[in-house]
């Protein structure tokens, strides 16, 4: 039981230092598509979270986890689509600030 535990830790650990790198490395002209890809990614995560609260002999606690899993994922995916929308609108030309400069 410790070993599969400490096992987790260790995925945990190093996909936190491997994704803070890879965040840190990428350039200002591919953070839209790259939170893009994290909604994407959190979309997975609800769905893997509702199998589990969902699975019928899960313990109380996986279920509990499950459904904050699922809450913190639709935050994610909604306020990830929210501010990529905001970002992407900052690069479309107001047409009336071009009419007014003719």
């Amino acid at each position: 039981m410790s070993t599969e535990v400490e096992l987790s830790i260790y995925v945990f650990m190093l996909a936190g230092f491997l994704g803070l790198e890879l965040v840190r490395r990428v350039s200002p002209l591919l953070h839209t598509p790259l939170m893009s890809l994290t909604n994407a990614i959190s979309a997975i995560s609800v769905v893997g979270a509702i199998l589990i609260t969902g699975a019928g002999d899960a313990p109380a606690l996986s279920k509990v986890l499950g459904v904050v899993a699922v809450t913190c994922s639709t935050i994610n995916i909604v306020s990830g689509f929210l501010i990529t929308d905001r970002m992407l609108k900052m690069f479309k030309k107001d047409k009336g600030a071009n009419k007014g400069a003719k």
